[in-house]
């Protein structure tokens, strides 16, 4: 860990990235001869439902149909280790700011500002002195966050106020239902929308409508398909 004064930088392990860099590749290979083989099986059967793509395949020549489902599978698996390099987060923490980066985009928040940082399932959030979310990163929205013991020790050297057992404000939330009474205007109409996303897997729009609720001072936290909200500027909970 490095000295007080000096920005502590959290990410995933290297042998974690390496691991996945050539692993992802050699799958995916193994998984295009596979189905090659598959291929070459299925031909022989007195009928199939992808007859066309099946016989091309169990005519072409060799040794050029193995080395190309060889390729293809390890291109394959170079796109999945694409698309986990643009998910992984890094977490830089300063004395005096919280900034996370993933892919293109980045969260900052100010050490004045922040009333609480944990890690609460697949989340990291760091919540404001009213208990408004500063920063969230969410593994369902695409996240791959460090260990939870990486951004402890983190967030301690630095005298962050990590909260070890989770959302200090847990005990606080409630189940949404249709119509329910209590909400912001137009919050009922974000919420619905946002149970449709949820219902389809649209993680962008679930991300954009968390935000929209959370201009109108409310926090929504998931459990399985179901929404929890509470409003923001809480009572302290120490």
């Amino acid at each position: 860990m490095q000295g007080r004064d000096a920005a502590t930088t959290v990410r995933q392990k290297t042998s974690n990235r390496v691991l996945v860099a050539a692993g992802f590749p050699v799958l995916g290979a193994v998984a295009g001869l596979l189905l090659k083989l598959l291929a070459n099986w299925a031909a022989s059967w007195p009928w199939t439902p992808w007859e066309d793509p099946v016989e091309f395949i169990d005519n072409a020549p060799e040794p050029t149909a193995t080395v190309v489902s060889l390729l293809v599978g390890a291109l394959a698996g170079g796109a999945l280790v694409l698309l986990a390099e643009h998910g992984y987060v890094t977490v830089t923490i300063e004395d005096d700011q919280i900034t996370t980066a993933r892919g293109g985009s980045c969260q900052s928040a100010p050490r004045t500002a922040v009333g609480a940082v944990f890690a609460d399932g697949k989340r990291l959030v760091v919540l404001g002195k009213g208990s408004e979310e500063l920063i969230v990163e969410h593994k369902n929205e695409g996240a791959d966050l460090p260990s939870v013991a990486q951004l402890a020790e983190g967030f301690r050297a630095h005298g962050y106020p990590w909260q070890p057992d989770g959302d200090p404000y847990q005990d606080v939330y409630r189940r949404w239902v249709e119509e329910m009474p209590g909400l912001p205007v137009s919050a009922n109409a974000l919420f619905k929308a946002r149970a449709e996303a949820l219902k389809k897997e649209d993680e962008k729009n679930i991300a954009e409508l968390r935000r929209e609720l959370a201009r109108l001072g409310v926090v929504v936290h998931d459990r399985g398909s179901k929404q929890w909200w509470r409003s923001v500027q809480q009572p302290d909970p120490w």
